[in-house]
């Protein structure tokens, strides 16, 4: 899928702690035609998914070093969604998540810093049915 060919209502949920990044990431995506829901905690983010009414296809989480919370996160996310997408943000290289058994190899990582192009392509991957499956993806 090309960045020119946006999956139509798409909506993504962007969690991250950070303020100022998680209202970046949603701008990003959304200049780019994505919906986007928004949480600051993981438990916030689990009642997104309980709660809203519509499709959410993708599950932006920060990894949360050193605990990371992002993937506890996923866990609860997929068994209340189970088609759901999930990309994470991590300071860390996807090989180095990998090594250290954060996140399995088929996970998708985006790693910060990032730009909104790459964002977007990490998107539309995980929207591709020929796409990685992201939304198994973590470790355990």
């Amino acid at each position: 899928m090309s960045m020119t060919a946006m999956p139509p209502n798409a909506t993504v949920l962007v969690f991250d702690d950070e303020d100022d990044l998680r209202d970046v990431m949603c701008r990003m995506l959304q200049r780019r035609g994505f919906q986007t829901l928004s949480s600051g905690t993981p438990e916030d983010a689990v009642a997104v998914c309980r709660q809203h009414q519509g499709d959410i296809h993708v599950l932006l989480a920060d990894l949360g070093m050193p605990h990371a919370i992002g993937v506890g996160l996923a866990r609860q996310a997929c068994q209340i969604r189970p088609d759901l997408r999930v990309i994470y943000v991590s300071g860390l290289p996807h090989e180095a998540a990998v090594r250290q058994g954060i996140v399995d190899e088929n996970a998708a990582v985006v790693q910060k810093p990032f730009t909104t192009d790459g964002l977007v392509a990490a998107v539309c991957q995980a929207l591709d049915p020929t796409g990685r499956p992201s939304a198994s993806s973590h470790a355990g």
